[in-house]
This record gives C-alpha cells, sequence and structure tokens, in this order.
C-alpha cells in the first residue's frame, strides 16, 4: 500500500490523519515540523505528501512545497489549510502554492480519503 507523510504542527491533526488513513491500509509516517517533514521525504520517498500551511510560520507550508518542487521532488501534495476561513482567500494549485489538491479544516474523513485515492491514481496512472 502507499506510503503518505503527514506534515503538520498540530498533533491531534497528526493522529486524526494517520488513523484515517490507515484504516484504508495506508503506510503513515507523521512529522511536526518542516524540517522534519523535509528530512522524511528525502530519506523515504513518499507516494503522497499531505502539509499544513501555517506550522511555525504563517506560510511554513507555501515554501516547503515551492522547496519540494524547486528540487524537482514531484510527489503529489495535498495542503491542509484554514486560511479561507481565517482570512476569507481562496487559493488553487499555481506555479506560487504548488500542490495538487487542498482539504480545508475541519477535515472531513470521506474527503480525505477521496482526495488521496484521486491523487495516488494519478500517481499510477489510472
Amino acid at each position: 500500500m502507499a506510503l503518505i507523510v503527514v506534515i503538520d504542527d498540530d498533533p491531534d491533526i497528526r493522529e486524526a490523519s494517520s488513523l484515517i488513513l490507515n484504516s484504508k491500509g495506508y503506510e503513515v509516517i507523521t512529522a511536526s515540523n518542516p524540517k522534519e517533514g523535509y528530512d522524511l521525504v528525502i530519506s523515504k520517498k513518499p507516494d503522497l505528501i499531505i502539509l499544513d500551511v501555517m506550522m511555525d510560520e504563517p506560510d511554513d507550508g507555501f515554501f516547503l512545497a515551492q522547496k519540494f518542487r524547486r528540487e524537482n521532488i514531484l510527489t503529489p501534495i495535498i495542503m491542509y489549510t484554514s486560511i479561507s476561513k481565517t482570512v476569507g482567500m481562496d487559493f488553487g494549485a499555481s506555479t506560487i502554492v504548488p500542490v495538487n489538491d487542498f482539504i480545508e479544516k475541519p477535515i472531513s474523513p470521506d474527503e480525505l480519503i477521496q482526495k488521496v485515492e484521486k491523487q495516488l491514481k494519478k500517481v499510477n496512472g489510472e
């Protein structure tokens, strides 16, 4: 089954994401900050990255996604965000925010599984 890295500073989000994804048979490893997350992605080469926008700094997730793409890491990224609720902004995938999809917090288990499966099918050419 696919390996997924969840990078989020909130231990409740990491745990909930892991429980949801493990229940569907996915292997999940987590990181609590951008440095740990970067190191995991480099060493483990996951099939999918789930990345929070706001960690130590409000834009850590954006910078980490950009860093992955600059380094030609093309692993699909789903970004957790509460920005639209916080500042009324709506983000879509772009070169500024080089991610494949977004999930608005609070996270719906069904939406998480649906978006994960969609990205993994693309990776597997389905």
